[in-house]
């Protein structure tokens, strides 16, 4: 059990033991505007070309997230693509590739340095952490057209375009030494299970998790059953005997208050399955693509957080507009939470890597 929380999720009741919550990073490219004088929102690479243009803003905005308690951060490849990078910023095929390389060397200096900090505050340091995952985006992101929070694309392009698309980004990163990929903002089931067949075929022992993008409490962004495609990767998963690759399944980008019920309802559709979860919305507000801005109120996203762990998420942070403060607080729910737990004779190191 959670510490300081009585379990009162049914199918939880019979659970053993689990491994410590992890806190992820929260939106990069909401913080990130905050580190340049350029507008971020709106650009067709989004974050991705301040990996060009601004590198020292790049690792300050890693180094926002990992000072506010981040056990894992992801590299700024949301937006990045040989064709992006070729139309926006003018470069070669191989230049975009070595770009797409350089944004992980920039998390990797980001790392570097919080750990030097830490040793000259006498911090402690975790072996192996903060964990360096790769934002592997929808192909929907790079045509810069909405398309990833609708999935309009889905029905007119193949499982092995999807899959020959993506391979060049995962395997620049793979090569340049992430820890793993954080295939994300999925809008569609066919193309979780393109990225998913891909790595589990083609990338022997990397660690993954699959997260996808929904319209509300039930459906991913192009009206499919969440429940469904989330269960489709589990089962293919399953059929690779690959669960200790998995870092988890869930949900991203989303408004927190429709993730109980998405949790609920794979929970539901998987019966004794112990699928592991992984959560980090955004704050419920909409981008206004005509007007250039955000509207609506914003969640405090922490405080839903008792619930999504309750539920099975092993990793829980934030995305769009949830920023260090917003994952500091986060931080320390996810301390509350892991008192108890095997943080003596178990690092969370040994649960994922």
């Amino acid at each position: 059990m959670y510490a300081g929380e009585e379990e009162n999720d049914n199918q939880s009741q019979s659970r053993p033991e689990q491994p410590r919550v992890l806190v992820k990073c929260g939106g990069f490219s909401s913080q990130l505007a905050h580190n340049v004088d350029e507008k971020v929102d709106g650009d067709p690479l989004w974050g991705s070309r301040f990996d060009a243009t601004n590198p020292q803003a790049v690792i300050k905005t890693h180094l926002d997230f990992l000072r506010s308690g981040a056990d894992i951060i992801l590299t700024n490849t949301y937006q990045s693509s040989v064709e992006g990078f070729m139309k926006y910023l003018s470069l070669t095929r191989e230049q975009s590739v070595a770009l797409i390389e350089k944004s992980v060397y920039l998390t990797q200096q980001a790392k570097a340095q919080y750990l030097k900090e830490l040793l000259q505050s006498g911090g402690s340091i975790k072996p192996h952490f903060p964990l360096i995952l790769a934002s592997i985006g929808p192909y929907g992101a790079h045509l810069h057209d909405g398309s990833e929070y609708s999935g309009s694309y889905a029905d007119k392009i193949s499982k092995e375009k999807l899959q020959d698309w993506h391979r060049t980004r995962i395997e620049t990163c793979l090569l340049a030494g992430v820890d793993g990929l954080a295939a994300e903002t999925l809008p569609c089931q066919l193309e979780a299970l393109a990225i998913t067949e891909s790595i589990l075929e083609n990338y022997t022992n990397v660690k993954f998790w699959v997260s996808f993008q929904c319209k509300d409490e039930t459906s991913l962004a192009d009206g499919e059953s969440f429940a469904e495609a989330a269960l489709s990767v589990w089962r293919m998963v399953q059929s690779h005997k690959a669960q200790t690759r998995l870092l988890g399944i869930g949900v991203n980008c989303v408004n927190p208050t429709f993730v109980t019920p998405l949790l609920r309802s794979l929970n539901a559709a998987a019966g004794t399955d112990r699928i592991p979860l992984v959560v980090y919305s955004n704050r419920g507000e909409i981008y206004d693509s005509v007007r250039g801005e955000w509207t609506g109120t914003g969640e405090d996203v922490a405080k839903f957080v008792p619930e999504w762990v309750r539920m099975g998420a092993r990793i829980v942070g934030g995305c769009c507009r949830v920023y260090p403060d917003d994952v500091l607080k986060i931080r320390k729910c996810v301390d509350s939470l892991n008192i108890g737990y095997r943080t003596e004779q178990q690092s969370p190191q040994s649960d994922i890597a």
